[in-house]
């Protein structure tokens, strides 16, 4: 039987496979103050201090039970006596009745990610282990999930700031106390882990029980692993898909070669249309996925709007469909071509405050001028809405279909639409009027192929 590596050389064996890094790396790790976190930390210190480097350790107060803040100064003090810096991060405002545990999820994760792009960081490293993996990937067994949800958690996931580092997910929880103990390093253990009214809580009581029947954290680790080689797998075979099927515009719109997808096997082309319509739908519209997909891709197959090559009987696009906040048109001679738009009525209607830069509809960096500002708050609130009808129709020119005209970002001040996106000078007003601008970026809410399942 083959020995475990000890956690140092498991986690030098991650960081080379997730690199490269800089030359004098920059780190962030989220500790929490328990031992598979402030083990992290003592490793990554190690690593980094080795390569000329230094790490941030970032504390997440959640502020959910009265001795939170003490617990957090505390852990900031034991590690600050070890020579490695580190920050509170405190969630304020209210606390929810039920969903706790995704909740302080969610609200660490926020703030763990406000601070890398704070201080420039562009790597934070979680703690992780074997044991979480393999409960991640029982929970998703109980919901029925497919590959995706048995690859567990992934080794590396790319952000808008910077990417989340896993590099403990083959390393033993046991492994990393004992790496405490010879350190000499004070941990804390927090009460939710034991609390049954969570899930995971309730898997690791159960953990010996499960074991008996099979499901060690072994074999789960593993099923986790040649899952996660599988999808990644499949994330290279979309990404080389649309990028042979599909042509991004910037008024924020996919014109996707419906022949060359439908050539693809099914999976490739359930997932492409999937990352298609989240690039065209923004974070505001629901997930692609289920039985309303699986008809979409059917409908794909079949051909042009009536379903084969000549528009038969048998049922195709028809004149389109929506679906995830996405209207899907076909275009061309028997629907050789299809125009994926965002559905204009799921689009937000956002206030806004005053000139300047601000994000829209999951899709958009849209910027007010003030010489815009100063007009449009003359006539009463502003919002930034879809243009809807008052879409600006010398886009037509271009080859935009009205319904991602419709979709557009637009000025609406005391009730009425005052300016119309305009992107590089692709449909400029006059310049009387140039002054008077709503300029907007399409920024989808991650890359169009995705960033791929990170794997150590």
């Amino acid at each position: 039987m083959s020995r475990e590596p000890a956690p140092g050389d498991a986690f030098a064996a991650a960081m080379a496979a997730m690199g490269p890094f800089e030359p004098a790396p920059r780190l962030a790790v989220a500790v929490s103050g328990g031992p598979d976190s402030s083990a992290l930390a003592l490793l990554a210190d190690r690593w980094a201090g080795a390569r000329r480097g230094d790490i941030l350790a970032l504390i997440v107060d959640h502020a959910l039970r009265p001795e939170s803040g003490a617990e957090a100064r505390g852990t900031a003090d034991r590690l600050a006596r070890r020579g490695i810096r580190s920050e509170v991060l405190t969630r304020t405002g209210p606390t929810p009745a039920a969903g706790i545990q995704d909740f302080a999820r969610e609200a660490r994760y926020a703030l763990l990610g406000a601070a890398c792009a704070r201080h420039g960081i562009l790597h934070l490293l979680t703690g992780h282990t074997r044991e979480d993996q393999a409960e991640t990937v029982l929970q998703r067994l109980a919901r029925g999930s497919g590959i995706d949800g048995l690859a567990g958690m992934p080794a590396v996931r790319e952000t808008g700031w910077g990417r989340v580092i896993r590099p403990l997910l083959a390393v033993p929880k046991a492994a990393l106390s004992a790496l405490c103990g010879e350190a000499g390093m004070v941990t804390v253990d927090d009460p939710a882990n034991r609390d049954p009214r969570h899930a995971r809580a309730r898997l690791r009581a159960a953990e010996a029980s499960l074991a008996a029947e099979g499901f060690s954290v072994g074999r789960l680790a593993a099923t986790a692993a040649k899952a996660g080689r599988a999808r990644a797998a499949l994330d290279g075979a979309v990404a080389d898909l649309l990028a042979r099927a599909a042509s991004l515009q910037p008024e924020g719109w996919i014109v996707l070669d419906r022949r060359v997808i439908a050539a693809a096997p099914e999976e490739t082309m359930r997932r492409a249309v999937a990352r298609c319509l989240s690039a065209v739908g923004g974070r505001g519209g629901p997930p692609a996925r289920g039985e309303r997909l699986d008809r979409l891709v059917a409908a794909l197959r079949r051909g042009g709007p009536g379903g084969g090559p000549g528009g038969g009987p048998e049922g195709g696009l028809g004149g389109g469909r929506t679906l995830a906040g996405c209207r899907i048109l076909p275009r061309g001679a028997g629907g050789a071509r299809l125009a994926i738009c965002r559905e204009d009525a799921a689009a937000e209607r956002r206030t806004i405050e005053g000139p300047g830069v601000a994000d829209w509809d999951g899709r958009f960096r849209v910027t007010v001028s003030p010489d815009l500002w100063d007009f449009a708050a003359r006539a009463g609130p502003c919002r930034l809405v879809p243009a809807g009808p008052a879409a600006p129709t010398r886009m037509a020119t271009l080859g935009v279909p009205a319904a991602a005209r419709r979709a557009l970002p637009a000025l609406e001040a005391g009730g009425r639409i005052v300016a119309t996106a305009e992107f590089d000078g692709r449909n400029a007003t006059p310049v009387s009027d140039s002054l008077l601008v709503l300029e907007a970026v399409w920024r989808p809410p991650e890359a169009m192929a995705g960033p791929g399942f990170g794997i150590a």
